[in-house]
């Protein structure tokens, strides 16, 4: 059969790399997405650095599409083209093992992920699994609903994993693209929020979003936390934060990447029953529970743009942290067809 087309992409290879690819046929789930933006998350940094194994020789980045729906498979429901929808970081699994089968899709041993596995959006084009997608609402902007599809969906999994009670005390340490929409998640819940981070801009947005303090990322806590998430990839903070924990606290480290953990003290960091948990990726229910509060209560996503032609320059200020909040890759027509470069 012939392709679905071919489209501009951006590809990992010793970095990043223009060229024009084929776009295959949809199959018999799957959906063509034109793509609107596609957000930058650090994850792709950590896979063009090669911090992560690499999967799919020449794989598009981008795991947080935006865009609409140009061509269905012949199996496919819920969406037909035309519609926007939103491609995110879980992209198939085996439906089968006891993971799929007990609500924990996360841990399939036989998950594929956007982006890593299959081509994401930093292109003109890509192909999803309809069933893994999820049908956006309008009234929020593309470039807005961008960076929820994963650093606001595996916030929302990180602060279910820390086990925050109700109107709890919650620590955040970083503050990028994830941790400011979970924190404005976790205020509207009700919880008192405290950030630890190293970027002045960024305390200066966490106090103007709600939080209740913001210091350096080392700083001792104004008061005991009930729980913490740690968004920063830097494993020395792991024992700062359990020390920050009250007593029968939990600590839930939300990256796919962290650098060493230091040696811990067993009475200064876990006794008492403090609790470290790890984050995996995300269930499907993860994604369509955070849109729905999302929809009851919008967060404000602070935002720097690029265009697709700046995707490199896009990574490399995020890992030099020249900005706060989330970045975005917006699609200006050009990266259709590409050119071979």
């Amino acid at each position: 059969m012939s392709g679905a087309g071919r489209t501009g992409a951006w590809v990992m290879d010793r970095g990043l790399r223009w060229v024009a690819r084929e776009v295959p046929e949809p199959g018999p789930y799957g959906v063509v997405v034109e793509v609107s933006v596609c957000g930058v998350c650090r994850t792709d940094l950590h896979l063009v650095e090669w911090d992560l194994p690499t999967h799919l020789p020449e794989c598009t980045p981008g795991h947080e599409i935006v865009g609409r729906v140009v061509r269905a498979g012949p199996r496919v429901t819920g969406v037909v083209p035309g519609d926007k929808v939103g491609v995110a970081w879980l992209a198939r699994t085996c439906g089968l093992c006891r993971f799929c089968r007990t609500g924990r899709e996360n841990l399939c041993p036989h998950s594929r992920y956007t982006g890593w596995d299959l081509h994401g959006g930093y292109a003109g084009l890509t192909v999803a699994d309809s069933r893994y997608v999820y049908r956006l609402p309008p009234g929020i902007p593309d470039e807005e609903f961008a960076p929820l599809l994963c650093a606001g969906i595996i916030g929302y999994r990180a602060l279910e994993r820390a086990e925050l009670p109700p109107g709890g005390r919650l620590g955040i340490y970083g503050f990028g693209a994830s941790a400011h929409l979970t924190a404005q998640l976790a205020l509207a819940r009700g919880a008192r929020v405290h950030v630890f981070t190293r970027g002045e801009e960024a305390r200066r947005l966490a106090l103007e979003l709600g939080a209740a303090s913001a210091q350096e990322a080392y700083a001792g806590s104004p008061e005991p936390l009930d729980s913490a998430i740690l968004f920063a990839p830097v494993g020395a903070l792991v024992p700062v934060a359990l020390e920050a924990l009250d007593r029968g606290g939990t600590l839930s480290i939300a990256g796919i990447h962290l650098t060493d953990v230091p040696v811990l003290n067993y009475r200064r960091h876990l006794f008492q029953e403090r609790t470290v948990r790890s984050v995996t990726a995300n269930t499907r229910a993860d994604g369509r529970a955070y849109l729905a509060e999302v929809a009851a209560h919008p967060p404000v996503v602070h935002l720097q743009r690029y265009a697709m032609a700046e995707a490199a320059e896009a990574l490399e200020d995020l890992a030099a942290g020249r900005f706060t909040g989330a970045a975005v890759l917006l699609n200006d027509g050009r990266a259709g067809a590409g050119r071979e470069s």
